[in-house]
């Protein structure tokens, strides 16, 4: 019959509902091998607590007793095998490389307690699984597990967030009150674009800069998401803004393949000219990340134009070089 998980629910169905259920009812029933059944009762008892016992008297499997503990155990509401208990686990390590250090450990505790107790002595092959997976987070910034648990919940919550909040450009603290609208991981690192509520406008606010952050009674000033898609998405990378200039790169033929691959912006638009070369159109509101992104090819890349754009690069490319003479 089907799955195990369907069988273990099988199985629990049966005793419920009919009080006693004999060994050859259920192997009839769920057409397995008497092997299997025995196993599955096994699990039953030992992982999941099934209160489940055998009755000499009657020569069948009820609840141990009756009325009480049979009434109050539930199978949990979802169910996995092995593979799929690793995937958790998998998925569990990969998410906690986005989420600030001890944030889902905490809140997941319990249920990474229980996969454990699922996976019983296949917990050794968990852990190596663990070992053999590792995650390198090139540049990672920092955010407190307080400061990301307080702006998720005030952004669930639609509530206002007081900001103590440290802009690097211009080494100054501030103190902000802002609407949360969505948050954004970006490059190892997280952001929240919110209505500034000084400003009054919407700005975008990296968390690793946020010293302190307070939910305020005040409820949220809601916009819709388009507006905010809108205001904040069209520039390249994290950088807003309202006016927008189109960029043209050419890619080397020795790299177009890896670039042609690579998503710089949802709205670029490639093609592969006559000699191999990658032609890139895509479109940025303020030039410091792209340049950065630019300057990561060296002599593989050209900017065509804007020419704005094409002086940018140069002038960077010529102060770096201005090191090493």
């Amino acid at each position: 019959m089907g799955s195990k998980t369907e069988r273990f629910y099988k199985i629990e169905l049966m005793i419920r509902h009919r009080g006693r259920v004999s060994f050859e009812d259920m192997l009839s029933e769920l057409e397995v091998s008497r092997a299997t059944l025995k196993r599955d009762l096994q699990f039953l008892r030992d992982r999941m607590g099934a209160p489940i016992i055998y009755d000499r008297g009657e020569n069948a499997y009820r609840f141990a007793d009756e009325g009480q503990a049979g009434d109050k155990h539930e199978l949990p509401g979802l169910w996995f095998d092995q593979q799929e208990l690793y995937a958790l686990l998998m998925a569990h390590h990969l998410l906690s490389d986005l989420a600030p250090e001890g944030t889902l450990s905490r809140h997941m505790g319990p249920l990474l307690d229980r996969v454990h107790q699922l996976l019983g002595s296949a917990e050794v092959d968990a852990a190596e699984l663990m070992r053999r997976v590792r995650i390198v987070g090139v540049a990672k910034r920092a955010v407190t597990s307080r400061c990301f648990e307080v702006v998720c919940a005030a952004l669930l919550q639609r509530r206002r967030l007081q900001l103590q909040y440290f802009t690097r450009s211009r080494k100054a603290r501030t103190v902000r009150e802002v609407s949360p609208q969505r948050l954004i991981h970006y490059r190892h690192t997280w952001y929240l674009d919110a209505w500034c509520h000084e400003s009054e406008a919407l700005r975008r606010f990296a968390l690793d800069a946020v010293e302190e952050a307070q939910t305020l009674e005040r409820k949220a000033r809601n916009l819709p998401l388009k507006r905010v898609e809108e205001e904040m998405d069209g520039g390249y990378g994290i950088f807003a803004g309202s006016k927008v200039s189109w960029a043209q790169l050419r890619f080397s033929a020795d790299v177009a393949p890896w670039v042609s691959q690579e998503a710089w912006h949802p709205q670029q638009e490639t093609e592969f000219d006559d000699t191999g070369a990658l032609l890139m159109k895509l479109p940025y509101a303020d030039a410091t990340e792209l340049v950065m992104d630019i300057l990561r090819w060296g002599p593989d890349v050209e900017v065509l134009r804007p020419a704005a754009l094409k002086q940018a690069v140069a002038s960077r490319l010529a102060q770096a070089c201005a090191l090493y003479r």
